[in-house]
């Protein structure tokens, strides 16, 4: 009866890989709440000097123009809306009296971008401290350490910008710990057959960016922007107790994982990974490899484009469109909630399409690449072209950030599939790569927009982008593939020296290795737990 008893509890124990899926889910989601809250907060923080000027100029000029306009274009919804915004832009009620700091555009550039600086730098350290710590050290001290600094942000502004710029890059070189890190553990836990759609966890980032904007919108309204960065550093805070109570490593140090589960984890999860726990980092093949270069010039692209919608397009609503913060909030918000759906339904549709040998995996990871990459590209441009259009472009806005989570079912997945023992590593250069997008993107809009009223200008922007994001998807297209390569097998390297001490492997044992083990695909002593 009581064999029985416990074998009832285990079948409604949840599984723990579900488990794992919301909490990479829910920390992906935290930890761009605390990356894009300030994209949208120094939209109050900073005095703008046109405010009761030029802004309103371009407001009442966008609706008195508006009728002269509507000969040849539909300009009919364009209209109304105008009305409505302007109206509520300069006459809606005033948020809490915050200070409001005379920060030049320049100095918004270097705040926005300074996340990105220290965040491609630690990519590396985040793949190597990883193999040294797991991941469940890595990811959750990441986030405590970025939850911390978003705390102590609105004090840091009342002192001086370089201050905020400090605790920004501090923020960035933590986050950039936590993608290694959630990569890393991807191996170990998840079988083949359902990697693609573990992976759409990683898209909780989406959910996080369309909780950001109307989350800030309503806070700065009726409480100042302060409380915005307090109530994220807060939510970042709590997040943190819950991954040091139920995260784990491996399936082997979870304690409450079921017999069931954790024997279907051993028996789909490749010889190849358990053996790969003892291997030495082979940094040079890496670096020399295709296929790695492939897969992070490509997600360059998809980067650029990705916060050419993240990181422009609150002022562009703003400035272009004259919506208030909160409808501000809602707009640039809303395509990246819907965008975590249509990321799992990618990631769906390439595990069926795998699964039913329809197309090689190769081949599955092309596709989507290029419906991350391509769509976006046409339509970024697109909305430049469409000007004030504005039902049009929301329209093509929604649909461009939608497909772009496709990638997650392309290139981004490629990852395990070429290196599936070196994932996280492997992960760290090619963001190294692409990540260098994400603060080269606004310094150059920042470049190129010095008049932020001028729709020509943005034009230039998103020009840019369409051009960047489909070109690199063409790298890709000649070089990627989905074969695991030579230098993922846990096999003696001449290429790796003895004294490259950085690169060991050292945690998240699943075997007891030691140093200069050969490994033998027909002998089963090494294979215990």
């Amino acid at each position: 009866m009581e064999s029985a008893h416990v074998h009832v509890r285990d079948k409604d124990r949840i599984p723990a890989r579900l488990v794992l899926y919301f909490l990479s889910w829910s920390g992906f989601l935290v930890s761009f709440v605390m990356r894009n809250d300030i994209n949208f907060a120094l939209v109050a923080m900073v005095q703008d000097p046109s405010a009761n000027t030029t802004g309103s100029d371009h407001c009442n000029t966008l609706v008195n123009d508006m009728p002269s306009l509507e000969e040849g274009d539909n300009y009919n919804y364009t209209l109304s809306m105008a009305n409505a915004t302007t109206t509520v832009l300069l006459d809606g009620p005033a948020s809490i009296d915050d200070i409001k700091f005379d920060w030049d555009s320049t100095v918004q550039a270097v705040i926005k971008s300074s996340f990105y600086w220290c965040y491609v730098l630690s990519q590396v350290v985040g793949g190597v401290a990883t193999q040294y710590f797991g991941t469940k050290n890595v990811f959750g001290w990441s986030q405590f350490l970025t939850a911390a600094c978003s705390l102590l942000i609105p004090h840091a502004a009342d002192l001086h910008y370089g201050a905020v710029i400090l605790l920004r890059s501090v923020q960035g070189f933590a986050s950039g710990l936590t993608w290694p890190a959630m990569y890393a553990i991807v191996g170990y836990w998840i079988p083949p057959v359902e990697r693609s759609r573990f992976m759409s966890s990683f898209q909780g980032f989406s959910i996080g960016i369309g909780l950001t904007y109307p989350l800030c919108g309503f806070i700065i309204a009726h409480f100042g922007w302060r409380q915005v960065f307090y109530t994220t550093g807060t939510i970042g805070m709590v997040w943190c107790v819950f991954w040091y109570l139920l995260a784990y490593n491996t399936p082997q140090e979870h304690p409450r994982i079921t017999p069931e589960e954790l024997e279907y984890i051993e028996l789909n999860v490749s010889e190849d990974i358990k053996n790969g726990q003892g291997m030495r980092v082979p940094w040079r093949r890496i670096f020399t490899s295709m296929p790695v270069w492939a897969i992070g010039l490509t997600t360059f692209g998809r980067i650029w484009v990705h916060y050419t919608f993240i990181m422009s397009g609150p002022e562009y609503m703003q400035k272009i469109f004259c919506f208030d913060i909160q409808q501000n909030g809602l707009l640039s918000g809303a395509p990246f909630l819907c965008s975590y759906l249509s990321s799992v339904l990618f990631c769906y549709v390439a595990d069926l399409l795998m699964d039913n040998k329809t197309l090689t995996l190769t081949n599955v990871r092309k596709l989507f690449t290029a419906l991350s990459q391509i769509v976006p590209g046409v339509l970024v441009l697109l909305v430049g072209y469409l000007g004030y259009q504005i039902v049009t472009v929301l329209i093509l806005w929604f649909i461009a950030v939608t497909f772009i989570t496709a990638s997650y079912a392309g290139a981004m997945a490629n990852i395990v599939d070429i290196a599936p023992n070196l994932a996280g590593p492997v992960l760290a250069f090619a963001q190294t790569i692409h990540m260098t997008a994400s603060f080269l993107q606004p310094l150059v809009t920042g470049f190129m927009v010095t008049d932020s009223q001028n729709i020509n200008q943005w034009l230039h922007v998103f020009g840019v982008s369409s051009v960047v994001a489909i070109s690199t998807y063409l790298i890709y297209q000649v070089f990627g593939t989905a074969e695991i390569q030579s230098w993922n097998y846990p096999v003696p390297d001449p290429e790796v020296t003895s004294s490259d001490d950085s690169a060991v492997i050292a945690n998240q044992p699943m075997i007891k290795v030691e140093p200069g083990l050969k490994f033998d695909d027909d002998d089963d002593e090494d294979d215990d737990d």
